[in-house]
Parts: C-alpha cells; structure tokens; sequence
C-alpha cells in the first residue's frame, strides 16, 4: 500500500502552523483512503490529543476546525476554549485566514460516534463527502467559510504537534524594518577594527557537511549585492562540497568597497576516520599556515615542507573568530562522534585563544511557524530548545549561538531573513574585538 500523503502544500501547512501555534503537523486520518465515515474517523484519530480537520472543496475553500481536547466518543458536549474555525481559500494565500471562536457559554464541540461535530460544521456529515453548515455555536458567514460549496473533494485530521509552543514575548529582541536593516549594513560597513594592521577580520566557519557553511556566505554576499547570488558551491551530497579552505571577502554593493570582514569556508566535518577536516589541518588554519584554495586531502594533513604552508603567517592571516554551523533540524541527530570531533576542535581554539560561536542554520524548516513568520524565531519554545541543546552539547554560552535562515530557493531578498543574517554577522565582529582586545592585554 502506498504511503498516505498530506493535500496540504508546503505553505498551506505554514499558514496552518502559524494559526495553531505549533511546529508540525502529522496526519492521522484521510477520507479518501481511510473512508468518509465516522467509524474510519475514530479508528485513527480518537485519543491523539489536539488535532484539527481540515476539509476541501471544489470551490478552493480549505477549512476546519481546531480542538485541543480528545477525541472518545464520549457522547457529551465539549467546551474548549482553544477550539475554533478557520478558512481560507487556496487562491487567495496571501490574504488573512478566517478565525472563528464559539460564542460565550457555547458548547464548542459533541463528542459522539460520527464525524468532527462542531455544531456550526458537522464534517462527514451522515457518513458522505459533506458538511453541514449552521453558523449558530460559531458566527461566521457561510460564504466567506466555504463559499456555500459543502462537497467533500477530501477531509483530513492532523495531530498538532508542540502546540502552545509560542513564548508571549521574544526573549531576545530584533527590529524588523528596513531602518533597522539599513543600519545593520552600515554598522558592518564602518566597522573598524582594533588592530590597525587588519583591515578583515577573518571568521573560519566550520561544521558538519551539509549544515549551510557555503549558503551562510552567499546569503551575506547577496544582502550586500542587492540579488540573490550564489558564488561558493552549495547543495546536498554524501560527502563535502567544499574541498578546498576558500577565503571570501565580500563588497558592500558592485563598485562598494571591502567589508571588513572575510570568511573562510573548509571542509565539512564528518564522523568517518581520514574523512572530512582533520584537527591538525584545523589547527594550521587558525594558525594561518594554509592559504586560500588549498586543497585538502583527508587521509594526510598539511605538511610544512609543503609549498601550499606559509611558514610565517602574520595576524591577518590568522583566525579571528571561529563560527561552529549547525543545521537546527539536525541537533538532535548529532551523533556522539560528531560532538566529541567538535568539542575537540572547541578545545583547540580555546587554547589557542580564539572566540567561537555557534550558527544555527535552517530555522525555517526546523519549525513551520517560523517558516511562515520568520519574525517569531525568539519566540519558539522549538528554537528556543534546540539553542538551548547545541549550547550544552558544545559547551558555549546560550549569548553565542544565533540562528539564521539562509538563502537556498528564494529569487528575491528579504527583509527578515537579510536581519537575521545581518545580526549573526555583528555577533561574529564583536567577537573578533575580543580576540583584539586579548592580544592587546598581552602585549601590554
């Protein structure tokens, strides 16, 4: 038997999520395989926890009803004060969805053999592909509901996963507008560093393969370009992409001048012995023994006999920051070989002197709600949690990691995804002054 699919599209399902205040959706129940039937509806779904019934017709109306309460065919009427209506028309997506709650002292729901029964919405209605419409429990105009259109094409029933996962207030606070993305641009195209001998910090970016290394740099290139553009190579594969230690500086505009920052992209790591970057060719990078397109080879580590070693590296060819990038998806997948290859790559640069931070990739597809308001991504218990996670994996402080969405199918910026991307930026400046400030201390 094939696998049973959702209707619901990628941004259907975000503008859901979004509504619900939850991460994810998994389906439960299809009527088109599983039986426009009451008896179908309860075998999978009674006592899943909150769910939502989400129906479609023929006139381009995709709406239901919420309720955080179980189903049991318990015969008795539910009062739910979460519960509500929704519709929306899938021609019409960037328009508002409908939300309905029940009016005061309403039951919100019966509880009883047949299919999801709101009163207003009686979905599966008398074992049939139809609802029945009577907006009495919940006041809604039938038109602006369902388009008075109550043929079934399909009816779905979703467990909403990690509901209620929203914090009241971001617990880090951003600026969403262009004066403040404007003012991130300028704050990193005047930046100047304590050391007047460099002129770039350099920023080593380092993680697992696949984990955005290369999309972090060309997401950066592009705010600063004005377009999406895509210099380094990126994509999804077994094993590195990158496999030479690439230096990128990058311009404030065609004709602009030098950012003062340049990051360095290297071989992703990976759990296998002689497979991606080695601690010995990571020490000669923070070192500024390897030079920009060497190539590397993972069974040996660079030799300083070799032509490719600088032997006498100064400051700016040095590592300023190292940023440790981490797809947010993935955080609870690392397994125990990668966090100890990372610990020890953290334990080199810690005796080495050099600040790291932590970069959490891929927020937007760790959590659908942040995929359709990206503004809510310090507002997400989910987010929240896995920072929380990386930071006691790694051991850095919660202040060093910093999430951002990078660019990988859009063909036009976006004002919140360039102030993420801007404000990881100003954390990875900062934390070179301090490696300024350190060497300053020491030469006093």
């Amino acid at each position: 038997m094939s696998a049973v699919t959702s209707r619901l599209s990628r941004q259907q399902e975000q503008k859901l999520c979004s509504m619900l205040g939850c991460n994810r959706l998994s389906l439960l129940f299809k009527a088109s395989v599983h039986g426009y039937t009451g008896n179908a509806f309860h075998q999978k779904c009674d006592r899943q926890g909150p769910t939502v019934t989400v129906a479609y017709n023929n006139s381009g109306y995709i709406f239901g009803a919420y309720t955080s309460k179980d189903y049991a065919q318990s015969n008795q009427n539910i009062i739910d004060e979460k519960a509500f209506l929704f519709s929306f028309n899938e021609r019409e997506m960037k328009k508002d969805p409908l939300r309905v709650v029940s009016g005061a002292g309403q039951y919100s729901l019966y509880d009883g053999p047949a299919g999801p029964h709101f009163h207003s919405l009686v979905f599966l209605y008398n074992d049939t592909a139809t609802v029945y419409s009577n907006p009495r429990n919940y006041n809604f105009d039938p038109v602006e509901m369902h388009g008075n259109d109550l043929q079934l094409v399909e009816c779905e029933v979703y467990r909403v996963e990690g509901s209620g996962s929203f914090m009241e207030k971001p617990w880090r606070n951003v600026l969403w507008n262009f004066e403040r993305r404007k003012a991130l641009m300028d704050m990193i195209t005047g930046w100047k560093h304590g050391a007047s001998s460099v002129k770039q910090a350099r920023v080593l970016l380092v993680g697992p393969v696949g984990a955005g290394k290369s999309s972090f740099f060309n997401s950066i290139n592009s705010v600063f370009k004005g377009y999406v553009s895509s210099q380094a190579n990126t994509g999804s594969a077994g094993t590195s992409l990158t496999t030479q230690f690439r230096t990128y500086s990058i311009k404030a505009g065609k004709d602009g001048k030098l950012l003062p920052i340049t990051l360095c992209d290297s071989m992703g790591l990976e759990e296998g012995l002689n497979a991606g970057l080695d601690i010995d060719d990571f020490t000669s990078i923070l070192k500024g023994h390897i030079q920009d397109k060497y190539r590397f080879n993972p069974s040996m580590p660079l030799q300083p006999e070799s032509p490719s070693f600088l032997k006498e590296p100064s400051l700016k060819d040095r590592i300023h920051t190292v940023v440790y990038v981490i797809n947010t998806c993935k955080v609870k997948l690392l397994s125990d070989r990668m966090i100890e290859k990372l610990a020890a790559f953290r334990r080199k640069a810690n005796q080495m002197g050099v600040p790291q931070l932590v970069l959490l990739t891929k927020v937007d597809e760790a959590c659908s709600s942040v995929a359709a308001d990206l503004k809510t991504v310090y507002q997400s218990l989910y987010i929240h949690k896995m920072m929380q996670e990386i930071s006691a994996s790694l051991g850095v402080s919660l202040s060093a990691v910093v999430p951002v969405k990078n660019y990988s199918q859009e063909l036009e910026l976006d004002p919140q995804t360039d102030i993420l991307l801007l404000n990881a930026v100003i954390q990875m400046l900062r934390a070179t002054e301090s490696f300024f400030d350190d060497l300053h201390q020491e030469d006093n």
